[in-house]
């Protein structure tokens, strides 16, 4: 029953709100966030569904994310554009929209998926954040209901309040992915390049130093990757803080000298020493002596480990063997941290080239079940374009150096040059990429990107025979539990009992046993045709095996 009485009473309607407000602020991440405002109004405003869209990120799209009376299989799946349909429209005009009789308003459209037969009345508002349109909700009645001037006030207060606490959520859920990608960096980073274990080597050394040696300042440089410069990693002061050196030249003053020619230096006094080059800094910081080692590892120097006291003084032969002692064991566990480190990383390019070339020979073996009908040239052909899906992964990781890859960057990346590889050159074919980026681990994102680049070409080769125009469209989303991606075409439509080649033998098998989802085939009712692809969400925690 419709709260339109209820509203009468000032006091109702504050309760109301102030019980919305309550549910909202119950929860942080995304999906929680959209289920207890879908839930809490449907059942505050007696409507059998409440319905709620967000804006996709080319902000064009609006996306069913929550429900309570629509088929749940539309989650992620079901859109508007912005001016489609009675809640398009709404956004567009940035007002409410109503009638008790709704697929009789002009704007009104069928949203596909939803099985939305079975209502009468709709009352739809825009989610307005600082006049900007994140997304929109609406209610709907089986019974037609001719909505009041108070019951589209309260809606619109709670798509107010709804707009604030889903730009919240998704601030949050953005920021705990990348919460979960600077984790996954860190995991990578202990296990592959390790540099906090070689700053704690470094670190551990100059206070061990200068406690030993009585030393007012030890630092230490190692030699950059270009073998030309010494920069500072590590420096322990006892009483006040050591400034930070500047890159010195290998070569250039004592540091320089010492690295260069692998030799110790003792200056007396470095404050009037002319091969000092830092004398003004030595005088600010109160140094006078230093005794300068090089740190050698079978005659090679990687950097140069120093020793500054307060006073003038001169060292005993048995301080210098010990210092020496000292910078030489240095030097070995320098070099054996980096020898790890290159193990580590070798060990991680083994892993993924042995994913990759796992996945390219299953390819090719299900490819030999067609070998007798293809030529040389299709074999080449398609398997070119497969390993370039496999390519577009990787690049992806290299520039960002996380196991995390967007798989719309990639496909976005990719399409063009299957576009330009598939069609003829009298057709026009346009490809669009739209939705959610979707963060998955580099396995799973390899698979998702095979099987989306199948369809593609599957729809580039069957669905467009005969014409020169036609649009792929290709919609990534997220439902509360699993992941939906969507690749539609317009063309010809597939046959009642279509034949599953090996392109689409292929898409099975990834979707299947690499992504542990569901594959379905629709034709469209306008001509065309739809592939849905489902995946559990736990995909995107799953580390590579």
């Amino acid at each position: 029953m419709l709260f339109d009485s209820v509203l009468r009473q000032p006091l109702q309607t504050y309760a109301i709100l102030r019980q919305i407000a309550r549910t909202i602020n119950t929860a942080w991440d995304l999906d929680s966030t959209l289920d207890h405002i879908a839930r809490k109004t449907t059942e505050i405003m007696g409507v059998d569904t409440c319905n709620i869209y967000l804006m996709d990120p080319d902000q064009r799209t609006l996306r069913l994310r929550a429900t309570t009376g629509l088929a749940l299989r539309a989650l992620g799946r079901a859109t508007l554009t912005v001016g489609e349909g009675m809640t398009g429209h709404a956004v567009a005009q940035k007002a409410p929209l109503f009638a008790s009789e709704a697929r009789r308003d002009p704007h009104f459209k069928w949203v596909e998926h939803t099985e939305e037969r079975m209502f009468h009345s709709l009352l739809a508002v825009p989610l307005l954040l600082e006049d900007q349109p994140i997304g929109a909700m609406n209610v709907q009645t089986i019974i037609p209901h001719l909505y009041s001037e108070d019951e589209v006030e309260i809606l619109s207060l709670i798509g107010d309040l709804a707009a604030g606490a889903l730009t919240r959520a998704q601030l949050y859920d953005k920021q705990r992915r990348q919460i979960e990608e600077m984790q996954a960096v860190a995991r990578v980073s202990e296990a592959i390049t390790s540099p906090q274990y070689l700053d704690d080597i470094l670190r551990v050394v100059t206070e061990l130093a200068a406690q030993t040696m009585q030393a007012a300042v030890c630092s230490m440089f190692l030699l950059d990757e270009s073998g030309t410069q010494l920069v500072m990693r590590a420096a322990q002061k006892m009483t006040n803080p050591y400034q930070n050196r500047r890159p010195i030249p290998l070569g250039h003053g004592v540091v320089g000298e010492v690295a260069q020619l692998g030799e110790t230096v003792y200056i007396r006094d470095v404050r009037d020493d002319p091969r000092y080059k830092g004398g003004a800094l030595a005088r600010a910081e109160g140094l006078v002596s230093l005794l300068s080692v090089p740190l050698s590892v079978q005659d090679r120097v990687i950097g140069v480990l120093n020793c500054y006291t307060a006073v003038e003084r001169q060292f005993t032969e048995a301080e210098k063997t010990l210092f020496s002692t000292l910078a030489n064991q240095t030097a070995l566990a320098i070099e054996n941290a980096r020898l790890s480190t290159n193990t580590a990383v070798i060990r991680e390019m083994h892993h993924r080239i042995k994913n990759n070339l796992q996945t390219v020979a299953m390819l090719m073996q299900l490819q030999l079940m067609d070998a007798e009908r293809l030529t040389a040239q299709q074999v080449l052909e398609t398997n070119i374009h497969r390993i370039r899906s496999i390519a577009a992964v990787h690049e992806v990781l290299s520039e960002r150096s996380f196991r995390l890859v967007d798989v719309k960057d990639v496909v976005t990346r990719l399409m063009q040059t299957t576009r330009d590889a598939m069609t003829a050159p009298q057709q026009t074919i346009t490809i669009q990429v739209s939705g959610e980026p979707l963060q998955l681990p580099s396995r799973a994102a390899t698979a998702l990107t095979l099987v989306i680049n199948e369809l593609v070409q599957n729809a580039l080769e069957h669905a467009f025979v005969g014409r020169t125009t036609g649009i792929v469209s290709i919609s990534l989303g997220r439902s509360p539990h699993e992941l939906i991606v969507l690749v539609r075409d317009d063309g010809v439509g597939m046959a009642m009992e279509p034949k599953h080649g090996l392109g689409l033998e292929i898409a099975h098998t990834l979707v299947g046993e690499d992504l542990r989802g569901r594959i379905k085939f629709n034709r469209l009712p306008e001509g065309g045709t739809e592939v849905s692809i489902r995946m559990p969400r736990a995909i995107e925690q799953e580390m590579d095996e």
